[in-house]
């Protein structure tokens, strides 16, 4: 069901829709980054564009969920839904009038070590804009009964998430990987400590998270340079300029080697499995995320799916994923089969995980690989919203203003050896962290 709050947000980014929707597809190399700097010292990337009257403003604070105190899991998240809830001396009702009015639109999100902000606005209302995002991380309000509907909302959504067997396999899965560390815990939280957050914990998740150092910033549209240097400081120059530093420790997959089965009266059994995979800045990035295109992440190109699915028929999807936490850094398989073929599924997923350690990609697959990954490239152009969040990732992950325009050459250099030697660094079947939820036959949890 969606909510009133959800209604609220789509209509009032309905112009921006229809403002965005004649944006052309960007290529890479076409690409223009500009690096500006406000007169208080606050940086973004812009991409300059006014094909279309709309500027889009992406931002992140480093912490996210993982900066959630042990007894107070999902603080950040619940205060992220709050946070458009009303601010300065507008009321929840009164923001969402003046956003609506403006055609404009805040949006904050969660991830395991971020917590996301986005801007989208009319070039011709983008001081009310400024002025609205500025009061919403400066001064939000938290008033009771916004608090007390949101979190109502969030303990529903956490109920939800509890009978969603997907969901359930995926809690279970980071729980036992990660044990012991804040990725164990789910973002949403639990329903019993989302109960007890206050207010007052909404106040010391701003002040102790948000604060300019931990601060990256990009922006695309309808803005020249000298336009946004102050506007940046209208948006983000109340914050604090430096917060307490971060301490979350480094950590990697647990239980290496061990399966879990979990029992539940259902017709399917969801499999997860899992091993070390490599970080965002890992020299052999590239050579991974070919060899993983090739092995599930490609769909329908991709081995996993060709041998389990369309040979055998033992799933309608199988895929393989890198995760690259901050603090950690996954490969993940993750499908689901009938209950009686599981261990058919498994044994046949660690038998191509371990043809590929051994042999590599071929250089058909190698060739097709590249010319996916490189052609789909600019999809990721698709609106001003969508590319100033691609330039956020790259601030993210450090990759250097002229990355997006390298990209694709990093991606044609890789070598059927750069490929084999990342697989036979990282794939290894008798590592794997598997966990089985359902009724599968031929799978035991391990002594």
């Amino acid at each position: 069901m969606v909510n009133a709050r959800t209604v609220r947000r789509l209509v009032s980014a309905l112009a921006l829709v229809a403002a965005s929707a004649a944006l052309p597809l960007r290529t890479a190399e076409a690409l223009e980054i500009q690096r500006v700097v406000s007169p208080g010292g606050i940086e973004a990337w812009l991409v300059e564009d006014h094909k279309v009257p709309v500027i889009a403003v992406e931002f992140s604070f480093a912490g996210g969920a993982s900066a959630d105190p042990a007894d107070k899991s999902g603080l950040a998240n619940l205060t992220s839904d709050l946070l458009d809830e009303g601010a300065g001396d507008l009321d929840s009702q009164a923001y969402a009038k003046r956003l609506q009015d403006d055609a404009s639109s805040v949006l904050f999100q969660v991830g395991p070590d971020t917590l996301y902000g986005g801007l989208r606005t009319l070039s011709e209302h983008q001081d009310s804009a400024w002025e609205l995002m500025a009061l919403a991380l400066a001064r939000p309000r938290f008033d009771a009964d916004a608090v007390e509907r949101v979190r109502a909302a969030v303990i529903s959504e956490i109920r939800q998430s509890d009978s969603d067997p997907s969901k359930v396999a995926r809690k279970a899965f980071y729980a036992q990987i990660f044990a012991g560390h804040p990725y164990s815990r789910d973002e949403l939280g639990s329903v019993d400590s989302v109960s007890r957050l206050t207010a007052d914990d909404l106040r010391g998740y701003v002040a102790a998270n948000f604060c300019r150092d931990r601060l990256l910033v990009s922006v695309t549209g309808d803005i020249a340079p000298s336009a946004l240097a102050p506007a940046l400081d209208r948006l983000f120059g109340a914050l604090p300029t430096s917060c307490p530093p971060l301490v979350v420790a480094e950590t990697e997959p647990q239980h290496s080697g061990e399966t879990l089965v979990m029992r539940r009266p259902m017709t399917q059994s969801i499999l997860l499995l899992g091993e070390p995979g490599v970080k965002r800045a890992d020299p052999d990035w590239f050579p991974a995320y070919v060899m993983n295109y090739v092995l599930g992440g490609g769909g329908f190109s991709s081995r996993l799916t060709e041998e389990v699915r369309e040979k055998r028929g033992l799933t309608y999807g199988v895929y393989s994923y890198l995760y690259p936490y901050d603090r950690a850094a996954l490969i993940i398989v993750n499908g689901s089969t009938k209950n009686a073929k599981a261990g058919e599924a498994l044994a046949l997923i660690k038998s191509e995980w371990a043809r590929m350690a051994a042999g590599g990609i071929t250089e058909k697959e190698l060739a097709d690989a590249k010319t996916y990954l490189t052609g789909s490239f600019p999809l990721q152009f698709s609106s001003s919203s969508a590319t100033a969040r691609l330039v956020l990732q790259v601030r993210r992950d450090n990759l250097g203003i002229d990355y997006l325009n390298r990209r694709n050459g990093l991606i044609e250099a890789v070598t059927l050896a750069d490929v084999a030697r990342v697989a036979k660094r990282l794939l290894d079947p008798a590592k794997f962290t598997t966990l089985v939820l359902g009724q599968p036959e031929g799978v035991a949890t391990t002594p």
